[in-house]
């Protein structure tokens, strides 16, 4: 095969396993790959990019082992995310000269077990603290669907890249749904683990402990391919899990398990109020999921999570005002809007009877999800959404419909902490569109629940296929 045959005019629509067999396959290459998609990158309107590494890409590209699981695949890599060398801004105007010392043990992994080519830095919300991704730093990263609307935060560039073809696969992280958010906004399949499914780190500092890592994929097996190669303990985090493997291999064993499984349906999830045209598009789509694997809707499970919105943004300002250092307050009007307005709200509140709040308040959610998930009397799985309503303007501000801005924001995340807080697995999965924008059904499980949340995932896949990038015609 010549270069001019095997060269793609366009970069890979399909899903990264395709694009694996696609190398190995010797129809499409690494190298060539590469060039596609940095010229796609540097031809989109998305914005999603804020980094191109591309002599160190093409050096691996090219020496790229397509024998292993992500050979030679060129993966975005979250702005959040440390990479040696590359910029480690947090996204934030104050931090821009700040260069990462280090590799996240995740990336690591990808590149040194997955074989993966590390190809450009996906934008973020500044320290990762909005649905949205529009920052001082980078502007606007817009959503491949439609262009006036968000691909959410705090993964959005991930989210955009991959759903507007840019690149096929992207790593996202989840401290209160940031993964689930944009996978749900974009129309792509967002798996947050088990707490320490992924290890973080090295040099993490554990803060309030919320935090998982994974990807933003096109289809369920890619998903089980990423845990696959990244899972399992490392010493730098103590609360990283044990090892564990065959989940690619064995999508679709766990149906037997599945049938009889009780599900509960909750459109009020950790309290949020969620729009009752989209409610209705995935009590469908939940339905057709129930039926297709035989388990069971039950109504007799009080799903109700105390709301811990405020003591998890309390929390979460201590890390970002220790990463400003005594920039602050004087940096305060290069911070976006909505981190300014947090750190003055939250500044000084985190004292002695605030910590024994959050952490009773922590309890009281433990407790709470213990009772939801009971093995005897309470649900084997929660259905909810993964947003309250579609993709809102790219520009923000956070949605206002449901009592001003400040309640809006909070509504907005409201479905997704629940998991973070208690640490159990939740996935996000496309369940059509609304308006033209994508709908996701969010389905939360038990701790260690992920092989199971996978199958019914693929379930979904299989009988309702969701369009793996957008149309970017319309």
């Amino acid at each position: 095969m010549t270069n001019a045959e095997a060269r793609p005019a366009e970069p890979w629509t399909g899903d990264a396993v395709g694009l694996v067999e696609e190398f190995r396959a010797g129809r499409r290459s690494p190298v060539e790959e590469l060039e596609a998609c940095y010229a796609a990158i540097n031809a989109s309107s998305l914005n999603a990019i804020c980094h191109e590494p591309s002599d160190a890409a093409f050096e691996a590209a090219s020496n790229a082992d397509l024998s292993k699981p992500f050979g030679g695949i060129p993966v975005g890599v979250k702005e959040l995310t440390s990479v040696e060398q590359w910029p480690s801004t947090e996204a934030s105007v104050p931090l821009r000269e700040q260069v990462a010392s280090h590799t996240a043990t995740m990336v690591d992994r990808l590149v040194s077990s997955g074989g993966a080519v590390l190809a450009a830095q996906t934008t973020a919300s500044e320290f990762g603290g909005v649905n949205l991704t529009r920052t001082t730093l980078h502007g606007t990263t817009r959503n491949p669907w439609q262009l006036d609307r968000t691909p959410g935060g705090s993964s959005g560039g991930s989210a955009a890249a991959v759903a507007g073809g840019l690149l096929p696969i992207a790593t996202g992280g989840d401290g209160g749904g940031s993964i689930r958010i944009p996978a749900g906004f974009c129309g792509l399949v967002g798996l947050k683990g088990t707490y320490g499914r992924i290890p973080l780190g090295p040099l993490h500092e554990l803060g309030n402990m919320t935090v998982s890592t994974g990807c933003l994929s096109r289809s369920v097996r890619d998903t089980a391919r990423w845990f696959d190669v990244t899972n399992g303990h490392h010493p730098t985090d103590p609360h990283s899990l044990p090892p564990v493997s065959g989940w690619e291999l064995g999508l679709g064993s766990h149906f037997d398990e599945l049938r009889g499984a009780r599900v509960a349906l909750a459109p009020d999830w950790g309290g949020a109020t969620v729009s009752p045209v989209m409610w209705e598009l995935l009590v469908a789509a939940a339905h057709d999921l129930v039926n297709e694997t035989g388990m069971t809707i039950v109504e007799s499970v009080d799903t109700t999570v105390p709301r811990m919105g405020a003591a998890w943004s309390i929390s979460g300002m201590l890390s970002v005002r220790a990463a400003l250092g005594d920039r602050w307050p004087d940096c305060a009007d290069d911070l976006t809007p909505e981190m300014q307005f947090a750190m003055e709200a939250t500044a000084d509140h985190y004292n002695e009877e605030a910590r024994a709040r959050i952490e009773r308040r922590r309890m009281e959610v433990n407790e709470a999800m213990a009772r939801i998930f009971d093995p005897v009397d309470g649900a084997d799985f929660v259905i909810t959404a993964s947003n309250p309503d579609v993709a809102f303007d790219a520009d923000g501000p956070l949605p206002s419909a449901f009592g001003g801005v400040k309640a809006g924001a909070a509504n907005n995340g409201r479905l997704t902490f629940p998991a973070n807080l208690h640490g159990n697995a939740a996935i996000s999965v496309p369940a059509g569109s609304l308006d033209g924008l994508p709908v996701g059904l969010q389905i939360v499980g038990r701790h260690f629940s992920e092989p199971l949340l996978l199958d019914l995932a693929l379930t979904m896949e299989r009988t309702a296929p969701w369009p793996l990038v957008a149309d970017l015609s319309s």
